[in-house]
C-alpha cells in the first residue's frame, strides 16, 4: 500500500492532486457544524436591512443565556438550605452525662433523692439544648440572614425553622449557665457545668449534598422558552432596530430554522452545498498555484503542505466553536500567512489566508466581523512580518497584529453599541492571547522544515554562514570561485533589496551556485593563478563539456551535502539554457564546413523561474564578464552590463521568472553602481 502511495505521489501528480483535493474537501465538510444556515444576517443594535419578516411557522421564543443564568442564580439563592437532625446524639449525650454525674456524686454524702435531683437538672438542660438542635461550628456560616427559614430533616420528616432557633456553642453555654444558677450552689454548679460542657455536642449538620440535589432538580425544571410566535405573525419591519424582544425572537427563529433545515429531508442537499463551497475555495487555491506559482503547483510536497495548513486552521477553529465559542478569537489564524510567507512568498500567504477565513466565515457567529477582522490582520501580517531570523522583527509584528485586532474590534463595538461604555474588555484579553500564540509560528516553521523538507529564512541564514563545511571546501579547492561567489552574493543581495525580492534567499543561492567548479577548478579562469590555461590542450567541444558540467556536478554535490531544493534551484538555473559562446565560436572557426550541434555547447537549464534566480543569472554573468575588461571605466562597465543582460533577454532566459522590464532596469543600475565601487571608479561628468 505504501509503495502504491509513493508511486502515485512521485509519478502521477494530477491523480495525486485530485485525491488530495477530495480528501481535504471531505475532511473540511465533516468538520462543519451539523446544522443549516439562517438566510438572514443580523446583530444587536443594527438596522433590519431586509423586507418585513413574518413567522414562517410556529415557534417558541427562547430565553437568552443571561436570562437562564439569572433564573439559576435566583433558584440557588432562594432555595432553602437543608440540615440534618441526628436523634441518636441526644441519647448518647444523656447516657454520657448519667455515667459522669453518677461517678462524681458517688463519693458525696447525699441522699438518693438529692442525687436524683441533680441528675434531673442536667437532663432537663440537655432536653432544652436539643429541643431545636445544636448546630456544628462549620455549618454556622452557611446562612448570613439568621431570620431565614431553613429545613431540618429529622428521620423521614422535614420541618422549617428560623435559622436563629438553631443554637451555636455560645448559646448552649448560656443555657447551661442560666439553668444552673437558679437551682444549685456554686460548687454543684461548677461540677455539673463542667460535665455538661464536655458531653454536649452538635446534633445538626449542614446537608450540602441534599441541598445541591434540590437545587439541581429546581434548575432542571426551568423553562427555556418565554412565549410563542404563531405562523404569519409579524416579527420585524424593514428599518427597525434589532434589539430587545425583536432580537430574542429573531435569535429563536434562527435556531429553530437551522434545526428544522437539518432534521428534515434536506440532509443531502446541505452536504452538497457545503461540498460546493469548500471545493470552490480549494479549486481557486489550486488554480492560483497553477497560474502564478507553477513551481509550487508541480511539487506535490508543497501542495500537500499548503492544504494541510488550511485544514489545520479550520480544524482548530471548529473545535473552539464546538466547545466554547467565547474563545473564537484566541485561535491565531495569522500563523497561516506567517508560515506560508516564510516558506514561499507574501502573495501566496495572503491568498491562502483569505480563502481560509472565507470558509470559516460561513460557520462562525458574526461572520462579517470575523472575516473583516482576520483579513485585515492577515494583511498586516503580510506587510509587517519579514526577516523571521531577526527575533525582534517578529515581536514587533505580533504587537502590530494584536493592536490591529483590538482597534478593529473597538470600531465594530462602538458601531453596534453606539458608545464605548458597553465594550466587552474580555475580548482584548483574547486578542492578547492570540498574539502570544502567534509566536508558535517559529516552532511550526522548524517542525515543517523537518517534516516537509522546506527551507525558511532561518535556515537560509545558517546556510549563508561562510564557515559551513561545503563553503570551506569550496574556498580551499577553488579560492577564485569562492571570491567570485562572494562578490555575486553581494551584488544579488543589493539588487534583491532594491526590487523587493527575497534578498536572503538569493544571497544564499549565490554563495553555492558554483560549487560544481570544485571538481575541475583549474578549468575556470578565476582559479588559474599560474597563467596556464588547460583548455589549450582540449577541443572546443571537450572544453564546453567541462564548463557546462559544473552545473550538473554542482547539483550532485549540493544533494550530497543535503542542501534544500530552493538552493539547488539556483545552481540549476544560473546559466539557464545559454551557450558557452566562446567555445561555440571556436568550434565553428575550426570546422567552418560542418554543422555544429549547438546542444553540445548549451547548458541543460532550466531557465530562471523566479525573480531571485533571474537576479543571480544577471549578477553572475555581469561580475564574471567585468573581470575581462582590461581597462574598466564607468562607460565600459555600463555598456558591458547592458550587452550581457540584453543578450539574456533576447534569448528568453527570463520568460518564466515573473520579472518586469522596470525591475530589470533597476537591477542593471544596482550592478553598475556596485561594480563601479568595486573598481573604485567614479562617473566623469562634463565640465
Amino acid at each position: 500500500m505504501s509503495n502504491f502511495v509513493n508511486k502515485l505521489y512521485q509519478n502521477n501528480t494530477i491523480i495525486y492532486k485530485v485525491i488530495l483535493f477530495l480528501i481535504t474537501t471531505v475532511a473540511i465538510v465533516y468538520l462543519f457544524p451539523k446544522g443549516g444556515q439562517f438566510k438572514y444576517d443580523f446583530n444587536n443594535g443594527q438596522l433590519w436591512k431586509y423586507d418585513n419578516l413574518y413567522a414562517p411557522f410556529d415557534f417558541a421564543v427562547q430565553k437568552s443565556e443571561a436570562e437562564i443564568n439569572l433564573e439559576k442564580k435566583q433558584i440557588e439563592v432562594n432555595t432553602k438550605r437543608y440540615f440534618t437532625y441526628d436523634s441518636s446524639v441526644v441519647n448518647e449525650v444523656k447516657n454520657s452525662f448519667e455515667i459522669r454525674i453518677t461517678s462524681v456524686l458517688l463519693s458525696d454524702s447525699l441522699t438518693s433523692k438529692q442525687k436524683n435531683s441533680f441528675k434531673q437538672i442536667g437532663l432537663l438542660i440537655i432536653d432544652k439544648v436539643y429541643k431545636t438542635g445544636f448546630l456544628e461550628v462549620i455549618s454556622q456560616d452557611k446562612i448570613s440572614n439568621r431570620d431565614e427559614l431553613v429545613a431540618i430533616r429529622k428521620e423521614n420528616a422535614v420541618k422549617d425553622v428560623p435559622f436563629k432557633m438553631l443554637l451555636n456553642s455560645n448559646e448552649v453555654l448560656k443555657i447551661i449557665t442560666e439553668n444552673l444558677e437558679n437551682n444549685l450552689n456554686k460548687d454543684r454548679r461548677s461540677q455539673i457545668f463542667s460535665i455538661l460542657s464536655e458531653v454536649i455536642k452538635p446534633n445538626i449538620t449542614y446537608d450540602a449534598d441534599f441541598t445541591e440535589r434540590v437545587i439541581d432538580n429546581e434548575t432542571k425544571n426551568i423553562s427555556y422558552t418565554k412565549g410563542k410566535v404563531s405562523s404569519g405573525e409579524l416579527i420585524i419591519l424593514k428599518g427597525d432596530i434589532v434589539e430587545g424582544k425583536k432580537l430574542a425572537v429573531l435569535s429563536s427563529l434562527k435556531s429553530e430554522s437551522e434545526s428544522k433545515v437539518w432534521t428534515e429531508s434536506n440532509y443531502n442537499w446541505i452536504i452538497l452545498g457545503y461540498t460546493i463551497l469548500v471545493s470552490l475555495a480549494l479549486l481557486m487555491l489550486l488554480l492560483f498555484l497553477k497560474k502564478y506559482r507553477l513551481e509550487i503547483y508541480n511539487n506535490n510536497n508543497k501542495v500537500t503542505f499548503i492544504f494541510f495548513n488550511v485544514f489545520a486552521m479550520i480544524f482548530i477553529q471548529t473545535l473552539v466553536i464546538k466547545y466554547n465559542s467565547d474563545y473564537l478569537y484566541v485561535v491565531p489564524l495569522s500563523v497561516l500567512p506567517i508560515v506560508l510567507k516564510a516558506f514561499f512568498d507574501a502573495r501566496l500567504g495572503l491568498f491562502t489566508h483569505v480563502l481560509t477565513v472565507l470558509l470559516l466565515g460561513y460557520i462562525v457567529p458574526d461572520s462579517f466581523e470575523f472575516i473583516y477582522l482576520h483579513i485585515i490582520a492577515g494583511m498586516v501580517t503580510i506587510l509587517t512580518v519579514s526577516e523571521l531570523y531577526k527575533r525582534a522583527t517578529l515581536f514587533i509584528s505580533v504587537a502590530q497584529i494584536t493592536g490591529i485586532y483590538m482597534l478593529t474590534y473597538f470600531a465594530f463595538s462602538i458601531i453596534k453599541e453606539g458608545n464605548a461604555s458597553q465594550i466587552n474588555l474580555d475580548y482584548f484579553i483574547l486578542f492578547a492571547m492570540n498574539g502570544l500564540l502567534s509566536f508558535l509560528s517559529i516552532i511550526l516553521i522548524y517542525m515543517y522544515e523537518k517534516v516537509f523538507g522546506l527551507v525558511s529564512d532561518v535556515t537560509l541564514l545558517e546556510l549563508s554562514n561562510t564557515n559551513t563545511k561545503l563553503l570551506r571546501e569550496l574556498n580551499e579547492k577553488a579560492p577564485g570561485t569562492f571570491q567570485h561567489s562572494m562578490q555575486v552574493a553581494n551584488l544579488a543581495e543589493a539588487a534583491a533589496n532594491e526590487i523587493g525580492a527575497n534578498s536572503m534567499l538569493v544571497r544564499t543561492g549565490a554563495l553555492y551556485h558554483d560549487v560544481g567548479k570544485m571538481v575541475n577548478p583549474m578549468y575556470f579562469t578565476e582559479n588559474q593563478t599560474t597563467g596556464v590555461n588547460p583548455h589549450h590542450d582540449l577541443s572546443p567541444r571537450d572544453s564546453a563539456k567541462i564548463i557546462t558540467d559544473h552545473v550538473i556536478k554542482g547539483v550532485e554535490i549540493a544533494k550530497k551535502y543535503k542542501l534544500p531544493d530552493r538552493i539547488i534551484d539556483f545552481i540549476r538555473t544560473h546559466h539557464g539554457t545559454s551557450t558557452v559562446y566562446y567555445f561555440l565560436m571556436k568550434e565553428k572557426e575550426m570546422n567552418p564546413d560542418t554543422d555544429v550541434d549547438i546542444k553540445k555547447f548549451q547548458y541543460q537549464g532550466p531557465n530562471p523561474f523566479s525573480k531571485e534566480t533571474a537576479i543571480l543569472m544577471m549578477c553572475d554573468a555581469a561580475e564574471a564578464a567585468s573581470k575581462s575588461l582590461k581597462v574598466p571605466t564607468a562607460q565600459s562597465i555600463s555598456d558591458l552590463i547592458d550587452r550581457i543582460i540584453e543578450k539574456q533577454m533576447s534569448d528568453n532566459q527570463f520568460l518564466n521568472s515573473d520579472i518586469t522590464f522596470k525591475e530589470i532596469e533597476t537591477i542593471k543600475k544596482v550592478i553598475k553602481k556596485k561594480l563601479l565601487n568595486i573598481y573604485h571608479l567614479r562617473v566623469e561628468y562634463p565640465e
